[in-house]
């Protein structure tokens, strides 16, 4: 019986590691000139040869209006604008690992993004990423990637996701650090998926999304 059930467990496994989703989304509008592009689609490889399905969107071909604040996402859980955004957040909540992107538009990220973040209102509430794991990426000319790539990943948390890292590169200054920054990318989407698989926990956030 107890090797049957070990049996089990490791079927259990298997098919989770299986079944593994991860989705990247890109939110600059160079499309495939996009050099944070390259970074996404980095860390879809890493956890692609880490075993999981992965999923590229480009944000800016999307139809995503703005948010208007009128709360009937709170009152019904439903959206006034009719557009791509809950077919996108479907493809969200389906997966299990989150790759956000952006460059950095004066210390923040693009306005495409932004606008998906706002009609997330009501998934913050409810912390309906509970669960899942997310990282993020940014590219920037001279400055703040690091910090754009850290307010997508503290945009994540209040979600109900656990972050597992960022990669942040400067390109303006150095074009070829994309290049180490992809690797890096990659590295980062093996690090992703192992967390998917392990169920891995930091307690520091375990405390925040209490």
């Amino acid at each position: 019986f107890f090797m049957s059930c070990i049996f089990i467990l490791a079927l259990v496994n298997l098919k989770e590691v299986k079944n593994m989703k991860v989705i990247g989304i890109n939110g600059s509008p160079k499309k495939e000139k996009s050099q944070t592009r390259r970074l996404v689609m980095g860390v879809l490889e890493g956890a692609r040869q880490a075993g999981a399905d992965i999923t590229f969107i480009d944000l800016c071909s999307l139809d995503i209006k703005y948010c208007t604040a009128c709360g009937t996402c709170y009152a019904k859980g439903e959206c006034i604008n009719e557009d791509d955004f809950p077919l996108l957040l479907a493809k969200m909540l389906d997966a299990d690992g989150i790759v956000w992107g952006s460059p950095n538009y004066i210390n923040s990220v693009t306005a495409q993004l932004k606008t998906m973040f706002d009609r997330m209102a009501d998934s913050i509430h409810c912390q309906s990423f509970t669960g899942k794991y997310g990282c993020s990426v940014c590219t920037a000319g001279g400055s703040m990637a690091d910090e754009v790539a850290d307010y997508m990943n503290e945009t994540m948390l209040p979600l109900g996701a656990t972050t597992v890292g960022k990669v942040a590169v400067l390109v303006g200054a150095d074009p070829n650090a994309i290049g180490p920054a992809e690797k890096q990318a990659k590295e980062l989407g093996r690090k992703l998926a192992e967390a998917i698989r392990t169920r891995w926990k930091d307690p520091a956030q375990e405390k925040q999304h209490a």
